[in-house]
């Protein structure tokens, strides 16, 4: 599902989700348009700090996703370890703890907070002649089934 970059109307799809659907995991993956060939696996979301404007010129009530949320939520996926032990050929792969204070850490900090924790999120760079979409998938698909690996252990 692609959502809009637009606060508002990325948290009611993100709500949507969580209520219709009930997922075991939601995954969000967002453009990180100034990195060149590497994929960025976030740990947590933020709560406040969201001052920029988006697509319909609106920035969320006091600069922050839940008024009442706490100040960050940790994804329940140990993005670390993930990190340590994934390696696709032809792309770096690097952890971060800050999604950036726009409509992607605002989704990823949303879906953690309905979800309990249970979302993850992942930075992708611009298709390019070397990223290309065939190769991103694959990549994604390789980084998604060992999150979903880490949930089954979860489960147990």
């Amino acid at each position: 599902m692609q959502l809009p970059v637009v606060y508002q109307k990325a948290k009611e799809h993100v709500f949507k989700i969580w209520t219709t659907l009930q997922p075991l995991l939601t995954v969000h993956v967002g453009l990180a348009s100034s990195a060149k060939a590497i994929i960025i696996l976030e740990q947590c979301g933020k709560n406040k700090g969201y001052q920029e404007m988006d697509a319909c010129g609106f920035q969320p009530e006091g600069g922050c996703c839940m008024l009442d949320g706490p100040e960050k939520i940790e994804s329940t996926i140990n993005m670390k370890t993930l990190w340590k032990n994934i390696s696709v050929e032809g792309i770096d792969i690097i952890f971060s703890r800050d999604a950036g204070r726009y409509i992607c850490d605002y989704t990823y900090y949303t879906s953690l907070y309905y979800g309990n924790g249970r979302a993850a999120f992942i930075h992708v760079p611009p298709l390019s002649n070397s990223v290309t979409a065939d190769f991103l998938g694959k990549a994604l698909q390789t980084i998604i089934l060992e999150m979903l690996k880490q949930c089954g252990k979860e489960r147990e």
